[in-house]
């Protein structure tokens, strides 16, 4: 194999590791010196102009959120401070791997983003349908949303590589089996769940920190579709939930979701089950149950779509006093990457756009020039820190506490006991009734017979290490050998690819 191609950076670099960023230890934060890492994501999200490259497709609307129990116990965020405090915010729902273009019932996650403006600036919670995401690492997320797109070549979607990625990827599984449940389809964006799927950091006024986790409860209830309305409804009207969304508002049917928290102590963390960093991973409500925050409340349609739904910018890192980053890989890897996609998209001075732009505080910095500057640009105040001119100081009441990191700078894997399959079979055995499990296994078999029967194989020994009845069904429904299965969902992930390489 010695005439193999090295994988190599955009300068001819040479890559030792394509699979782990570099973290400081097996569980992280990810270090800034991950040259690969950046390179790769920040050319990731220059690929798609004007467009989004993720989320492209969306529908959003304006309304508030109201503080309906205490919490100051575990954050000092002011927005959170008092029960019956109102906050105005603008939310923006979305399909994740598809074009403009794309009909909303597609197959596909849905984003849930969040913006308020709080009086310590916006504070953004950007995240999905799903508690879950398909992989741990940030360096995989380019080449993952790469096989959700079109083919190089046919310019089309193509389930060979959409399949070949996933069933490469054992940690995949769980997200897999919720987005090819009826999950997968939503009926509209009211009827639909929203979660953080990331662990963040809140702190209180003392400085004691909690790992907490966002769920969004739709008050409307949960509504999905078949995949055979979901197939109807994206030809007779491919913006049905668009559609769906500004007309109950019209109506004054005002959507409504009730905020809940997981919650968890760092000593409780430290040597839970599951790794709660780990986006792959949900906390079973049985460990954490669900504390009622808040309610979220849908009143005001854009004025103008393209003004406030199309340049509304989300980004995870825009975190205020009381809210901080946990040691997520993905997230961190997210706080740069949404930040850098909107300058590319939007320009620099993305944040002076008025759906952007801080309503309940002011901003006070040292940003200055730049395309679209359309402010007074700080006019003949410094553009410098320190100074000696009255210019804004940081405000150290505004530090978060410190959390204690450790280990070695390198690429290392994932190393967590718990393996990747627990969860999806539990999903699948626990959670699913005959007629989601019946639903489930004829959504992948419609899907997945499109892939090349190795791919297939290796795919569905993945169901079947999550449960064996699952793994059978999925089979026999694409008429598969189950005891060829079954032999490759023994093996090790290694072996497995091997024995299901091209042209084995």
């Amino acid at each position: 194999m010695s005439d193999k191609r090295k994988l190599t950076t955009a300068f001819g670099i040479p890559v030792g590791d394509d699979q782990n960023s570099m973290t400081a230890g097996s569980r992280g934060p990810v270090l800034m010196q991950d040259a690969h890492l950046l390179e790769k994501l920040s050319h990731f999200d220059r690929e798609r102009i004007p467009e989004r490259v993720v989320h492209a497709k969306g529908a959003g609307a304006g309304g508030y959120f109201e503080v309906t129990s205490d919490v100051t116990k575990f954050t000092k965020a002011k927005f959170l401070s008092e029960v019956g405090k109102r906050t105005e915010v603008f939310v923006r729902f979305s399909t994740v791997g598809g074009e403009k273009g794309s009909a909303d019932a597609a197959r596909d996650p849905r984003g849930f983003a969040v913006k308020f403006y709080t009086e310590d600036g916006n504070y953004d919670m950007v995240g999905n349908n799903t508690p879950v995401f398909f992989i741990r690492d940030p360096l995989k997320f380019p080449d993952f949303i790469h096989t959700q797109k079109r083919h190089p070549a046919t310019n089309c979607p193509e389930p060979n590589m959409f399949w070949d990625f996933l069933s490469l990827t054992p940690e995949s599984i769980h997200q897999v089996t919720i987005l090819f449940s009826d999950r997968g389809t939503p009926a509209t964006y009211r009827h639909m769940n929203g979660y953080s799927s990331h662990t963040f950091k809140w702190y209180n006024e003392k400085g004691k920190y909690f790992w907490v986790q966002y769920h969004f409860k739709t008050d409307q209830g949960i509504k999905n579709l078949t995949r055979e309305e979901a197939a109807r409804i994206s030809g007779e009207d491919p913006n049905h939930a668009t559609r769906d969304l500004y007309d109950a508002i019209e109506r004054s049917e005002y959507p409504r979701w009730t905020l809940k928290m997981q919650i968890m102590t760092p000593e409780q963390a430290k040597d839970y089950r599951f790794d709660i960093f780990d986006i792959t991973k949900v906390w079973p409500h049985s460990d954490f149950p669900l504390i009622e925050v808040g309610r979220m409340v849908l009143n005001r349609n854009p004025k103008n779509y393209f003004a406030e739904v199309e340049q509304a910018a989300f980004s995870p890192g825009n975190m205020v006093p009381g809210i901080a980053a946990s040691p997520d890989k993905m997230l961190q890897a997210r706080i740069f990457s949404y930040h850098d996609t909107h300058i590319h998209r939007l320009g620099p001075n993305y944040h002076l756009l008025p759906v952007n732009s801080p309503k309940a505080a002011a901003e006070n910095s040292y940003q200055r020039d730049g395309f679209m500057r359309v402010d007074e640009n700080g006019g003949a105040g410094p553009n410098y820190w320190p100074n000696s001119v009255g210019g804004p100081a940081p405000d150290p009441d505004s530090l978060e506490p410190p959390f204690e990191v450790s280990g070695q700078a390198a690429r290392q894997a994932y190393t967590h006991p718990n393996d990747d399959f627990v969860q999806a079979g539990n999903l699948y055995r626990d959670v699913m009734t005959d007629e989601d499990r019946e639903h489930l296994v004829g959504n992948i078999v419609s899907h997945l017979s499109g892939a090349q029967k190795r791919i297939q194989l290796r795919q569905v020994a993945l169901f079947y290490k999550a449960d064996t009845d699952y793994g059978q069904r999925v089979s026999r429904g694409l008429g598969l050998d189950v005891k060829e299965v079954e032999n490759l969902a023994a093996m090790s992930q290694e072996d497995r690819a091997k024995a299901t390489a091209q042209g084995a």
